[in-house]
């Protein structure tokens, strides 16, 4: 199944705005909703009895009978969430009122095929979930972002550059027989995206979300809805041809692909032909921040290389907010070339009012998003997402 918005009206929706602070009670709510009290109260009484709002106090009338209060479970449902990158898995558990909780991390290298990690995988997501039962709270599913593209179904990884023996794997499926428990699987990108929306932008209706790692990919909200496409693969910027990549062959097949020359992996291979140590995105970084000329001009050069594409997103599609997320957002040089692009190469209209920012949430965006779609799509449903198909 795939990460997707709650739809106007629904249990999710009701969820959303009390999560947010937008409705504190049934009568603020069929304000807020326009539906019939006895619709509202409906979808109040699923989120109730699934764990996931309370209902006490008495708030202040206005009027008439003094509201009871509704407020988002301090204890109970969880999320557990995974955040996968080609070297690294993340994982934490998720809940509706505060950050991440009990974040781990562990060093895995993805490209060495699926059998070794999908084992490391469950096996931490399992010892997680044993966590989260212990402290009496009740765990709804796992939320899982994948670093390629997805199918439509969120069931299998399709053909991820530099990944062999992952293409088609069914990943979600094989996932939720280890562990028991329904598994939502999207981009990585789509994950942080709604991280980054539902608990940093939340008023923000439009937003492209670029993760800058070892890959490039971007996530797109729209309405207040990640928009993911006809088959998945809306935003993925990649592999978008730009002219400082010339004749560069890229993994996908083509050549001139964006990843090819902005990129955390390509900036590093960059650096280590001119005999510096880079193998990571942390290593650049640190080459950035003691001031090597290389590397702070390659950073900038790969955010010019970025702003350039975006240009073309934002003219088309006219967001609020640009964000840019993954480990290279904590280069300065590279969000201020992509903002100087932005503002150089879109139309005024377009960038009078754009917001131009490096991610809030840095390394938990992608496990933020991964955790609250599945408890939206959990209190949506009025139960868990369903299993394996």
């Amino acid at each position: 199944m795939t990460a997707s918005g709650e739809q106007p009206g629904s249990a999710a929706h009701v969820l959303e705005l009390v999560a947010n602070g937008s409705a504190t009670s049934r009568a603020d709510l069929v304000r807020e909703l326009g539906l019939a009290a006895s619709t509202v109260s409906a979808r109040v009484q699923e989120l109730v009895e699934a764990g996931l709002l309370t209902e006490s106090g008495e708030g202040a009338s206005r009027g008439g009978r003094r509201p009871r209060l509704l407020r988002v479970a301090d204890r109970g449902a969880v999320a557990l969430a995974a955040d996968l990158g080609s070297h690294h898995i993340r994982t934490g558990a998720v809940g509706l009122t505060g950050g991440v909780l009990d974040t781990e991390d562990l060093a895995f290298d993805l490209t060495a095929g699926p059998d070794g990690a999908l084992d490391a995988l469950a096996g931490q997501l399992a010892a997680l979930a044993e966590r989260q039962r212990a402290a009496g709270r009740t765990v709804r599913g796992v939320g899982l972002g994948f670093p390629g593209p997805v199918d439509a179904d969120g069931a299998r990884i399709i053909a991820p550059s530099r990944m062999p023996g992952w293409h088609l794997f069914p990943l979600r499926d094989r996932l939720a027989d280890r562990l028991g428990l329904p598994v939502l699987l999207d981009n990585d990108a789509n994950m942080m995206a709604l991280g980054e929306h539902r608990a940093a932008r939340p008023a923000r209706r439009h937003l492209v979300v670029v993760k800058a790692g070892r890959g490039i990919g971007s996530g797109v909200i729209s309405d207040g809805r990640l928009h993911r496409g006809a088959r998945g693969s809306a935003g993925d910027i990649s592999h978008v041809r730009v002219d400082r990549a010339a004749q560069l062959p890229c993994s996908c097949g083509n050549i001139g692909c964006l990843e090819t020359v902005a990129s955390g992996a390509a900036i590093a291979a960059a650096l280590r032909a001119r005999g510096l140590r880079a193998d990571s995105a942390a290593d650049i970084l640190r080459l950035v921040e003691d001031g090597d000329a290389h590397a702070t001009t390659l950073v900038r050069q790969a955010g010019r290389d970025i702003g350039t594409v975006l240009a073309v997103v934002v003219n088309f599609f006219n967001p609020e907010a640009v964000v840019v997320g993954g480990a290279l957002a904590a280069a300065q040089p590279l969000v201020a070339a992509v903002r100087g692009t932005l503002y150089e190469r879109c139309l005024p209209m377009a960038t009078s009012e754009l917001a131009i920012d490096a991610a809030v949430h840095g390394p938990d965006a992608g496990l933020l998003g991964a955790g609250h779609a599945v408890l939206r799509l959990a209190a949506g449903t009025g139960a868990a997402p369903a299993g394996p198909r």
